[in-house]
Parts: C-alpha cells; sequence; structure tokens
C-alpha cells in the first residue's frame, strides 16, 4: 500500500479529516451565524455522507507513511463494514445536528457543543477506516476524548461531572487493555511480515490462519483475545463494564441518540466484526458468545426497572449491543449475519426512540415514566414514530428487530446442536429469556402514548419540524426494512439494501467462506426451531406484561442489594481510592524540600535497580590488577573519602558546604593527574561557582542544621546509599559496552575540517552536539529568569 493521488484515496482522506477541520472553525462560524452554527454542522456532516457514499462499490487500503521508523502508517480501509459504520456517523449525524437546531434553543456552551459533536463524528469515521493499529487505537481513544466533553456537557452539574469522569475511565481503561492486544499482535507479526505489515489490519484479514497460527504458537491467542475483548466490552457497555451508560444519559438528549445508539456504542461491536475474521474460534465463541447474551439478559431486566425514559433506552442499548456482540460471537456464518444485520436495525429505532424521548422531555418536561401517558393526544406523529421503532425494538413480527433477532434465535439453535446439546442449550435459553424482558420493556415505552394522562401532566405541545424531522426520517427507514420482510416473503427485495448488507456480513467472515447466495430476509412462512423461539417470547411476553409494575419493583428490590450491583464496586473502588489518594497527598505534598526531594530520589533509585534486577543486567568484571593506581592518586582519593565522612558530621550549613566543596576539587585534581586538563577546567570553575551560590544562599539561612532525630538521619543514610548505589551501577552499565564502531575518530578527524577547532571537546559542544549545548544553555537560562523572579517577589512581599 502506498501513497496516491486518486480520488476514491483522496475521498478518504478527506472525509475522515474534514469534521475536525470544520471542528476548528465553529467558534469562528458561531459568532456570524450564532444558533444557526447547528445547520452548518450539519452540511459538514452531509457532505461527510456523500463522501462515504461515493465509496460505495469499492473495496481496498490506501495509505499514508506517518511513523516510518517504527513502520507506522496512516491507512485506511474501505469494505462493507467500514462503510456500514461511516453511513451510521455522517447520516445519523445530519439528523443528530438538524435536531439539535431546535432542542439546544439557549443552551449554554452551543460552541463546545458543536465543536465536539463534529470531532467525535470525525473520530469514528476514523475508527471505522482505519488500517493500522495505531492509526484505529488513536481514533479510538479520541471518541472517548470527545464523548466526555459531551457526556459532560453541562459542567457545572455534579451528576454530569460524575458521568463524564465514569465514561472516561471505563473507556479509556478498556482502550489501554486492547491497546496492550494491538502491542502483543504486533510483536507476533513482526518477525512473520519483515515488520513491513507488522501493524496493518488488511494483513491480519487476507493471512487469519496464518495470524491465529502464529499467536497460538506463541501462546499468545488467549491473551491477544481477551484483551481486544475487553476494549469492545468496555466501548460498548457490556456486562460488568455497562454502568458508564445509563450516567452518560446526563448529556442532552441529541449526543445520547448520536453517541450511545447509533456511534459510539457500536464501536466496541465494530471491533469484533472487523477482527472476528482473523480470531473467530472455538475461545472466541465461548467468550462472546456468553458475554453477550448476559449482557443482553441482565441489561433488559434493569430495564425494566428504570423509572426515567433514558435510563431505560440506556438499558435497552446495553442489551441490544449484548445481541449483537452474542451475534458476532457465534462462529457460525449466521453469525456474522446476525451481527450485521441488527447493527443497521439498532441504530434506526433506537436513535428514533432517543430524540422521542428528548421531544417528550423537552415538551411534557418531566422524562419519569410514572409521570407520563396518554400523550398519542397531543403528539400524534410522534406516536406514530414510536409504534414503528418500539415495536422493532420488542422483536414484534413484521417490524425490523424481529428478523435480525430471529436471525439470532437461529445461530444460537445451530451452535447449541453443533455443540452436541447439553449445557449449549442454555444459549437458546437465554436468548429467549432476555428477549421477554426486551418486549416488556418495549411496549412499556410505547405505552408512554396510550391510556389516560397522569394527573398533573399538562397539554404538550408539538415540537418545532427541525426536532421532528428527524426521528419521522428514521421511523420511514425502519418501516421500509420492515416492509422490506413483508415482501421478501413474496419473492420481492430492496436489492441495493440486500447487497449492502451482504457486504457487511461478508466483511465479517474469513476469505472463502459461503455467504449462501447472499443476503435476503423475509417473514417465516414455515415452522422452524427459531420461529417457535420467537413464537414463546411474544406469548411470554404478553403473559407478563400485566405484571409489569410488579416485576419493576421486583427488580429494583433486588438491585438495592449492594452486592448485586456493579456500581457499587465502581464506587466503592473510585471513591475508596480518592481517600487514599488524599492521605497520601497530606503526607508527600507537606510543603518540606526534604520531603520532597526524598520521595522523587526514592522513586528514581527504586525504578532503577528493579529495572536492572527484572531485566538481569550483569556488572562488568572488575579486576583490579588492570587499574592503575598511582600514590598521588590514592592520596586524592583518600581526602576524597575524608571530605565526604565531614559533609556527613559536619554541624552548620557554612560547614558542610565547604568540606563538600573538597570532594569537588579532589575531582578537579583527579583529571589533572589523568591528563585531562580541559575537564579539569571545567570542574574547578563550576565547583567555585557553585560555592559562591551556596554560600550566597546559605547568608538567608540558619547558621546550625538544628537537632535531627535519629530515625530521619537514618532514613536519610538509607536513601544516599541506594542513590549511590544507582550512580554506581548505572556508570558501570553504561561504560561495559565496547563497541567495534568508535566514535571518537570521527571526532579527531572532523574536528579541524569541520568544526574549525583543534580542542575536540570545544568542538564537540559548540559544532557536533550544537543543539545539546543550546538546550542546556536554555535550561540554566529560565532557571536563572526563575530564580530572578522569586527573589524580586520576595522582596515586595508577594511569597512566603
Amino acid at each position: 500500500m502506498q501513497p496516491t493521488t486518486d480520488p476514491a484515496a483522496s475521498a478518504v482522506l478527506a472525509v475522515v479529516f474534514l469534521p475536525f477541520v470544520a471542528a476548528g472553525l465553529v467558534p469562528l462560524v458561531y459568532r456570524l451565524v450564532g444558533e444557526r452554527t447547528a445547520y452548518y454542522a450539519a452540511a459538514i456532516a452531509l457532505a461527510c455522507f456523500g463522501l462515504v457514499a461515493s465509496q460505495y462499490g469499492t473495496h481496498g487500503a490506501v495509505s499514508f507513511p506517518w511513523i516510518r521508523s517504527l513502520g507506522v502508517s496512516l491507512s485506511f480501509y474501505v469494505d462493507g463494514l467500514s462503510l456500514l459504520v461511516g453511513f451510521l456517523a455522517s447520516g445519523v449525524g445530519v439528523l443528530i445536528l438538524t435536531y439539535s437546531g431546535g432542542y439546544m434553543h439557549g443552551e449554554p456552551s452551543q460552541p463546545k457543543y458543536y465543536a465536539s459533536l463534529l470531532a467525535f463524528m470525525g473520530s469514528m469515521l476514523g475508527v471505522a477506516f482505519a488500517a493500522d493499529l495505531i492509526a484505529l487505537f488513536v481514533f479510538w481513544e479520541l471518541t472517548s476524548l470527545s464523548s466526555f466533553m459531551l457526556i459532560g456537557h453541562y459542567q457545572r452539574q455534579e451528576s454530569s461531572q460524575y458521568a463524564a469522569r465514569k465514561s472516561m475511565l471505563i473507556t479509556v481503561a478498556g482502550g489501554l487493555f486492547m491497546l496492550i492486544g494491538f502491542l502483543l499482535l504486533h510483536s507476533v507479526l513482526l518477525d512473520v511480515t519483515s515488520g513491513s505489515n507488522a501493524f496493518s489490519i488488511v494483513y491480519m484479514l487476507e493471512n487469519p490462519e496464518l495470524v491465529q497460527e502464529e499467536l497460538r504458537s506463541a501462546g499468545l491467542f488467549l491473551p491477544v483475545l481477551g484483551l481486544i475483548g475487553v476494549g469492545a466490552a468496555a466501548k460498548s457497555a457490556q456486562v460488568p463494564l455497562h454502568i458508564w451508560l445509563p450516567n452518560a444519559m446526563e448529556a442532552p438528549t441529541p449526543v445520547s441518540a448520536f453517541l450511545h445508539s447509533a456511534t459510539m456504542v457500536k464501536a466496541g461491536v465494530y471491533l469484533l466484526g472487523r477482527f472476528r475474521p482473523v480470531l473467530v474460534s472455538h475461545e472466541w465463541e465461548l467468550l462472546f458468545a456468553i458475554l453477550g447474551l448476559t449482557t443482553m439478559t441482565v441489561a433488559a431486566v434493569l430495564a425494566v426497572g428504570a423509572t426515567d425514559i433514558k435510563e431505560l433506552l440506556a438499558y435497552s442499548t446495553a442489551s441490544h449491543l449484548g445481541l449483537i456482540v452474542a451475534g458476532f460471537g457465534f462462529a457460525s456464518e449466521l453469525g456474522g449475519e446476525t451481527g450485521a444485520f441488527h447493527i443497521i436495525n439498532h441504530a434506526t429505532f433506537k436513535a428514533a426512540l432517543f430524540l422521542v424521548a428528548g421531544i417528550v422531555a423537552h415538551e411534557a418536561g418531566t422524562r419519569k415514566i410514572e409521570n407520563l401517558g396518554g400523550l398519542k393526544e397531543d403528539l400524534p406523529i410522534t406516536a406514530a414514530i414510536t409504534a414503528v421503532a418500539a415495536l422493532g425494538m420488542a422483536g414484534v413480527p413484521p417490524f425490523n428487530g424481529f428478523y435480525s433477532k430471529e436471525l439470532l434465535f437461529e445461530a444460537a439453535w445451530e451452535a447449541a446442536v453443533h455443540a452436541g446439546g447439553g449445557l449449549a442449550y442454555l444459549y437458546p435459553a437465554v436468548a429467549v429469556f432476555g428477549s421477554v424482558f426486551t418486549f416488556l420493556y418495549s411496549i412499556r415505552f410505547l405505552m408512554l402514548f396510550f391510556g389516560e394522562k397522569p394527573t398533573g401532566l399538562h397539554k404538550v405541545h408539538s415540537p418545532p419540524k427541525a426536532m421532528l424531522a428527524p426521528p419521522l426520517l428514521l421511523g420511514v427507514i425502519a418501516g421500509l426494512v420492515s416492509l422490506g420482510g413483508i415482501l421478501g416473503t413474496f419473492g420481492i427485495h430492496f436489492a441495493p439494501f440486500d447487497h449492502f448488507v451482504g457486504e457487511v456480513w461478508a466483511s465479517t467472515l474469513p476469505p472463502g467462506s459461503d455467504l449462501h447466495g447472499g443476503f435476503s430476509y423475509y417473514f417465516p412462512d414455515h415452522i422452524t426451531p427459531a420461529v417457535t423461539m420467537s413464537a414463546v417470547t411474544l406469548v411470554l411476553g404478553a403473559a407478563s406484561y400485566p405484571f409489569y409494575g410488579r416485576l419493576h419493583e421486583g427488580v429494583n428490590r433486588v438491585t438495592d442489594v449492594n452486592v448485586l450491583r456493579a456500581n457499587w464496586y465502581y464506587n466503592s473502588a473510585v471513591f475508596g481510592l480518592n481517600g487514599v489518594s488524599d492521605t497520601t497527598a497530606e503526607r508527600v505534598q507537606n510543603g518540606l524540600l526534604r520531603t520532597y526531594a526524598t520521595w522523587a530520589l526514592a522513586s528514581v533509585a527504586g525504578l532503577t535497580l528493579a529495572g536492572y534486577a527484572a531485566t538481569s543486567v550483569t556488572l562488568p568484571a572488575f579486576e583490579l590488577s588492570k587499574v592503575a593506581v598511582t600514590v598521588p592518586i590514592l592520596l586524592v582519593l583518600l581526602v576524597a573519602i575524608v571530605g565526604a565522612v565531614a559533609v556527613s558530621i559536619a554541624p552548620s550549613h557554612i560547614s558542610g558546604v565547604l568540606t563538600l566543596s573538597i570532594l569537588g576539587f579532589m575531582v578537579a585534581v583527579f583529571y589533572v593527574l589523568a591528563d585531562a586538563p580541559d575537564l579539569a577546567l571545567t570542574q574547578l570553575v563550576v565547583e567555585t561557582l557553585l560555592l559562591v551560590i551556596f554560600l550566597l544562599v546559605l547568608d538567608k539561612l540558619p547558621a546550625f542544621y538544628g537537632n535531627t532525630d535519629r530515625a530521619k538521619m537514618a532514613r536519610d543514610g538509607v536513601l544516599s546509599a541506594a542513590v549511590g548505589a544507582t550512580v554506581f551501577v548505572t556508570v558501570l552499565v553504561s561504560t561495559a559496552a565496547t563497541p567495534t564502531d568508535g566514535i571518537a575518530s570521527f571526532f579527531v578527524e572532523q574536528a579541524v575540517p569541520v568544526g574549525g577547532g583543534g580542542n575536540i571537546v570545544n568542538v564537540i559542544l559548540v559544532d557536533f552536539r550544537a543543539f545539546d549545548t543550546l538546550g542546556e544553555i536554555s535550561v540554566v537560562a529560565m532557571a536563572a529568569l526563575s530564580v530572578l523572579t522569586l527573589v524580586a517577589m520576595r522582596e515586595r512581599g508577594e511569597t512566603q
């Protein structure tokens, strides 16, 4: 893969970076057009959608060199899966930004809001098209950063601050696990690919058997699988890492609809779909099928216990993401088909429902489920949208969610039969159980529009057209997908849609997989295990709905038990660590220079010595017979030792500094005896300057040290020994090497012709290492300016 001027390559590059450029211009645009910035951002999203659409029908990669020394390129890859996420990020982005034009009227910090939304969209597009592990990680973390800004939009509210921190901590931590998995992948492929494709996702997709074989032979298959799984689970809110998603509903409703239904949470399932062809195996199925079905069920149960419409939708999002993870988890072709199709269905009905929730909250003034009902009279169009979207979410035929859930049931049954039954039948059983609760909370959301209005609910006004049009369009799309299933029964198919879903499905399968003639879906016309499972789900759901209130109370009673709540563990850990941090800060940051020096020196020495021990560094052999010790050198060393002892027992600052200078002057004498007069001169100048500075400073300090605690003296003695040992070992290790290609001869030969001087040391410092010297001088100059500033401030009484 090489850089290219091909228009297709330029389009991919533009679609990723256009939102970032547009985000940087938002403050200027907002000054010019005010709240109409929403439509500027929507226009950018529409342009990105057009660029993504221009890539439909293409397949391949383009690469731009980035970090050449590491073989890292800014590579982009176009296939069905990347186009799907690209369409969702840009297409739903158009609707969300248009919707924001009405919803965010009069809201604070709008420039930051629109800039963050555009940056987030660009980050998701980068994740979708990234073809290099490093590029994927960078864009992955950018989604966490931009979502942190969006979730914490109401930055003065404690609940928003808590939600933003929680989402950042969990998703970024998951990303770090994923990064370790990527580095392990790179280490295994480094030798196989000679480094040229060690970070390339495309290479892995083209050679999945080789990659898996190399991982297994290195004993790293399970670690890589687990680490990537943690990253995906954190981003896609899988149990027990689902807890950040309900709190993230503190964000404005358009953010919830964009990030937490259609885009950001899809990053995790996208990651699984991307690596599914490479890592799919028995272990893959065991891990992700169980994880997905568990999340699907637990989150559905928690949604029944929700008291807030956005909380209900948040848990339902986690539940449906679990369905997608379970689909991708099943190793059969049906599993990939399930995940690919349900990503589309979930994005349409869930984004529509989040926008409906925003309309309800905006116009009714409340999000409490118990305070809402009978809204159909005031919001008839919104009620119709909700009916299509909620019944699709419930999996009621013939609405769109029914068809992808049928595929899940079929994949779960096939996996159980293929495994020989037994415990494997828990796959279909748990899928049905979780789907019953999905039916319950979906119908409960729909019933907000039916029945009688609760007491105190005033007349609800119709929303602005800018808020109504986006969910209406999403509802129409969901309705068309539903209609496609009915028409499919009669052999009539939406060929472009079926082809696109087939492309997405093919992207989740290893090369050469059988797609059984391509993707198609239709309303079932005969009894199958999957149809039976759907029927059981609907019957049990309908029979249980009259007892919804009891189930709601029961779920809340169970979740009141601390040990059964993941949030309890999170809060205990985080706030417990906060207490430890406060205590540690009080002990470490106590305002005493001695304490700061102790911690800094102890940390550096400890980490350095531990690093030497961990890497099994061996000290070079020390042969005393080869050391030429003359009488003058021996006398100098003895005087230096006496000086060192005198420093440790000196009774005052003055005497301590004076005896310390003995060591410096003995080093200068040693250089003279070792035939290094230039170093001796430098040492004398530095030592004299330091002595003068010390004496000037000591003029402002007490004459005597005072009484010192023996424990502190012992601690300082141990610390001094550790620092001395660290320096001693470091010098021995760093000077032990004897390279064959010496650099000394180069300096000797080039000193006069290149440096123009006969003093090699001066030439090295001034010419060959000019930037080093300039940097050192700059540091000294900055330190001098800082000292002068502090002295001037002290004289004016500004410091203590």
